[in-house]
């Protein structure tokens, strides 16, 4: 299985990439999908996550109204719009494949089975 996110890099606060997540040796329509951050020396923190089917999305409140998860089963490929973005949005982005297919437990890394090595977004004010 692998997972590889792109779209990152350096940003203008205000900016508004998209990075993109294909997922390649999984059956990606079968599984729910997250983004997620990290910075150095910190725990890896939800940003969103997307049901199979892509109807049903959950963000966390500090990005809600400003990104938005989506995806593209055809393409086997996950998205993150990010819009408005704040040097407090700085961090490495990873996309993952849940292994649940409950909503409130994919909130937290270890409800993942598959990531992907990350995207770094930097943004500067």
């Amino acid at each position: 299985v692998q997972l590889q996110a792109s779209g990152g890099g350096s940003v203008q606060a205000g900016g508004s990439p998209r990075l993109s997540c294909v997922a390649s040796e999984l059956t990606f329509s079968s599984y729910a999908m997250g983004w997620f951050r990290q910075n150095p020396g910190k725990e890896r923190e939800f940003v969103a996550t997307i049901s199979r089917s892509g109807v049903v999305t959950y963000s966390r409140d500090s990005v809600k109204g400003r990104f938005t998860i989506s995806r593209d089963n055809a393409r086997n490929t996950v998205y993150l719009q990010m819009n408005s973005l704040n040097p407090e949005d700085t961090a490495v982005y990873y996309c993952a494949a849940a292994s649940t297919l409950i909503l409130t437990t994919r909130r937290t890394p270890d409800a993942y089975a598959y990531w992907g090595r990350g995207t770094q977004v930097t943004v500067s004010s």
